[in-house]
């Protein structure tokens, strides 16, 4: 029997912490409208994009957004996992998740990730942002950029310009989002997802972008060996937090 199977409370090793953050469920909305967890901390995985199912340890393309805590940079690690002191920044406050986690027991994990998981909407009541998120959802549809890659083969440098045209709208709105609304950059994440050249890399492909302020495409590693794909589910000696 492991020392895991043994357990009935938690050491504070870190490893579910170090191995993904959090997903927020409907139970968190308080948190971010309460200020506990600013937008800055989030992130947005829209719908289409690839995810590491953590659950089935393989990748997939989720058919429904959801908003997940930001990891550290260069790896997978809760931004508010601080790891000197092995402690949470913020865990009179943390996310539903973390609360119901338990590596040695995860029936109450399970259970609370089958709830209803926390959308932008619930959160943004803004008719303008609104709609300016919609337009961007529409525009930057996941659908669409894969079958816009998929026809470079074929296409040729038209069908790559076709990408090109997703990936300047989606970094355009984002610049005139900051400018002319005065939206907080590190917020982009949260109101859009993260932007087309950051994922575009689960489609085989890597932006460069050039001195002049222009872009081009390259061939990039494959998802799961990249940092493009975001993770679902419990972590551990097997899958975590969504």
């Amino acid at each position: 029997m492991t020392e895991r199977a043994t357990r009935d409370h938690c050491i504070r090793c870190g490893e579910c912490c170090m191995g993904s953050s959090p997903t927020l469920q409907m139970a968190d909305v308080s948190l971010v409208h309460d200020g506990l967890i600013e937008k800055k901390a989030l992130y947005t995985v829209r719908a289409g994009e690839l995810v590491m199912d953590n659950i089935n340890g393989r990748l997939i393309a989720t058919d429904t957004e959801f908003i997940k805590v930001r990891e550290k940079e260069g790896g997978r690690a809760c931004c508010f996992y601080e790891k000197d002191t092995r402690a949470c920044g913020i865990y009179e406050s943390r996310p539903i998740q973390c609360r119901a986690l338990a590596c040695w027991d995860e029936t109450e994990f399970m259970k609370v990730y089958a709830r209803p998981k926390l959308a932008r909407r619930d959160i943004v009541r803004d008719p303008g942002l609104l709609k300016l998120m919609k337009a961007h959802d529409e525009t930057c549809d996941y659908g669409e950029l894969g079958r816009r890659v998929k026809a470079i083969p074929e296409g040729g440098d038209a069908a790559v310009e076709a990408v090109l045209k997703l990936l300047k709208f989606d970094h355009d709105l984002r610049t005139l989002a900051e400018r002319k609304l005065g939206m907080d950059p590190r917020e982009m994440d949260f109101f859009f997802g993260r932007s087309l050249s950051a994922t575009i890399p689960m489609f085989g492909l890597r932006v460069v972008e050039k001195p002049d302020g222009t872009f081009f495409l390259t061939v990039a590693d494959p998802p799961g060996k990249t940092e493009a794909s975001a993770s679902c589910g419990p972590t551990g000696e097997r899958p975590r937090k969504e």
